[in-house]
């Protein structure tokens, strides 16, 4: 029997961890999520879309024909491991269409096993049984969960400079789609961008417009108290007038001249800014730069 590419079981992003002990914590990591099929027709390898990247995982295939099931799928993230360990790297490597050695698959859920359909059981039990199966020392490895309270494996998590974490309740059965019973909760990092626009509308909060080596990234909010916040006003006053960037417009936006950076606060592991905040600003252009006050 052929197996089919099962939707995966889809996080919701939290602020923060959930309290109390019914929930079990793993370390988010940095790459793409995966789901692996065996059954007759061998072994495949697929995205969260269920696009079929067998060809790109080689040796990942290889390793996954060591697990001992006549048939099995479960999930993981494929991830980096070598000294340039992150999702940008792992794009590059992935983008070339061609199969890496550096290429590591954590793997977290069991949803199939000899021609068992194992979504109702309760999640623990699924990944007891998905520990078992996984030889060790190979390239697919078990997502160990990490003990302590949600707040403490967050500090711990942001404190390794990781990207995030996911919590999933205790005794859950896995189910295709969006949903809260797992949690996403990713730690910030701030950066240094250029500020290239703000927007500035009564009755709604001020964003300004950030890019990173002249890309456009998205919007920070800005929660200044009044003095710096006016200060941030007077000097974007004084750049105000440069055109839209090409392919970029938007409605009751102020483009500015270059020479105002800053440093903006912003979600982990993300393609573009996400709740993401002004932290500080100062002038580029200036022999010795300063910052905002």
């Amino acid at each position: 029997m052929r197996l089919k590419f099962v939707p995966p079981m889809e996080p919701e992003l939290f602020d923060r961890p959930p309290e109390g002990g019914d929930w079990i914590h793993e370390i988010k990591f940095d790459g793409y999520r995966t789901q692996v099929i065996k059954d007759e027709d061998g072994i495949r390898f697929y995205t969260k879309n269920g696009f079929d990247w067998t060809g790109r995982y080689r040796y990942l295939a290889e390793e996954a024909t060591a697990i001992e099931a006549e048939n099995f799928i479960f999930e993981g993230e494929a991830i980096m491991v070598n000294e340039a360990a992150d999702f940008h790297a792992m794009q590059a490597v992935v983008g070339l269409r061609r199969p890496s050695p550096d290429i590591y698959l954590v793997a977290f859920d069991l949803l199939h096993l000899n021609g068992h359909d194992l979504r109702n059981m309760p999640l623990e039990d699924r990944r007891e049984i998905l520990q078992r199966i996984i030889p060790p020392g190979g390239r697919i490895q078990f997502s160990e969960a990490l003990p302590g309270t949600g707040d403490a494996v967050y500090h711990l998590v942001d404190q390794s400079g990781l990207e995030g974490m996911v919590s999933k309740r205790k005794g859950s059965a896995y189910r295709s789609g969006p949903t809260n019973i797992w949690r996403k909760i990713k730690c910030f990092e701030e950066k240094r961008m250029e500020i290239i626009g703000a927007q500035r509308e009564r009755g709604k909060a001020a964003k300004v417009l950030m890019a990173e080596n002249g890309r456009y990234m998205g919007t920070a909010d800005v929660v200044f108290k009044r003095d710096k916040r006016q200060a941030l006003w007077d000097r974007v006053q004084g750049k105000i007038g440069a055109p839209p960037p090409k392919g970029l417009k938007k409605d009751k936006a102020e483009w500015l001249k270059p020479g105002l950076g800053g440093l903006v606060k912003t979600l982990k592991g993300e393609q573009h800014l996400r709740h993401a905040t002004l932290r500080d600003f100062w002038e580029e252009d200036r022999a010795n730069p300063t910052k905002g006050d």
